[in-house]
C-alpha cells in the first residue's frame, strides 16, 4: 500500500505543477469573495488539456463562477471556439466577463446566459458540442448528465468538477444528500454504455468521459 503521506505530498505537488497567471489568480480571488469556489489549479490545467485535445470549437458550461474554468476551457479551444456559459447568478457572471476582458478575449468567443440551466440546457442543440462542464448545484447533477449526453457529438468529453467533494464521497460513512448525489452519479457515468470514464483525483475531483 502506498504510504498516505508521500500521496498526499504528490497530490499537492500535482496541483501546484501548473503556475497561473495574474489573469486567473484575480478571477480565482474574486470567486472566493462571491463564495463560488474555482475548480483548481490541476482541474483547470486538465480542462485545458482537455479542450485543445478535442479540438474543441464548442463548449457548454454550467456554471459560470467567477470565469476561472472558462478561462482554462477557451485557453485550451481553438481560437476561434465559442464558450456557452450558463449561470443563474448575474454577479458571477460579470466577474467572469471582467476576468475574459482582462485576458484578452473578444466578447465574440464566449455567451454568457444568466439563467437556470435545466431551463437552458434544453433549447440548446443536439450533438452540437464538443466538451461539457458541469460545476453547479450538486443536486442537479443527475440532470445535467443527461442533458450533457443530448449536447455531445460522438467523442465529445463530459466533465463534472466536484466528483470526490471534499473527500466525503470516498467515505461510506457519509450519507449527505449532495455526497449521495455525487456518488450515484460517478457509478451512473462508469456504468453508462455510452461513455469511457475516468475519475480523475486533481482538485476536488474531476469525473471525465468520452462520449462513444
Amino acid at each position: 500500500m502506498a504510504d498516505p503521506m508521500l500521496n498526499q505530498q504528490s497530490l499537492a505537488y500535482a496541483e501546484s505543477f501548473v503556475d497561473e497567471d495574474e489573469t486567473v489568480l484575480l478571477a480565482r480571488e474574486r470567486g472566493h469573495e462571491l463564495g463560488c469556489t474555482p475548480i483548481g489549479p490541476a482541474g483547470g490545467a486538465t480542462l485545458r488539456v482537455l479542450a485543445a485535445a478535442t479540438g474543441a470549437r464548442s463548449v457548454v458550461e454550467v456554471g459560470t463562477g467567477a470565469g476561472v474554468s472558462g478561462l482554462y476551457l477557451l485557453a485550451g479551444m481553438a481560437a476561434d471556439g465559442v464558450l456557452t456559459t450558463i449561470d443563474v447568478e448575474g454577479e458571477h457572471q460579470r466577474a467572469a466577463k471582467s476576468a475574459y476582458a482582462e485576458a484578452g478575449i473578444a466578447p465574440a468567443r464566449y455567451r454568457l446566459i444568466n439563467g437556470s440551466a435545466p431551463e437552458v440546457l434544453p433549447r440548446l442543440r443536439d450533438a452540437a458540442y464538443d466538451l461539457v462542464l458541469v460545476d453547479a448545484d450538486k443536486s442537479s447533477y443527475g440532470v445535467y448528465y443527461e442533458q450533457a449526453l443530448r449536447l455531445l457529438r460522438p467523442g465529445g468529453v463530459l466533465a463534472f468538477d466536484n466528483a470526490l467533494w471534499h473527500d466525503r464521497v470516498a467515505d461510506a460513512g457519509s450519507r449527505d444528500h449532495e455526497t449521495t448525489v455525487l456518488r450515484d452519479l460517478g457509478r451512473a457515468v462508469r456504468d453508462d454504455p455510452r461513455l469511457l470514464s475516468a475519475l480523475l483525483p486533481v482538485s476536488d475531483g474531476l469525473l471525465v468521459a468520452a462520449k462513444r
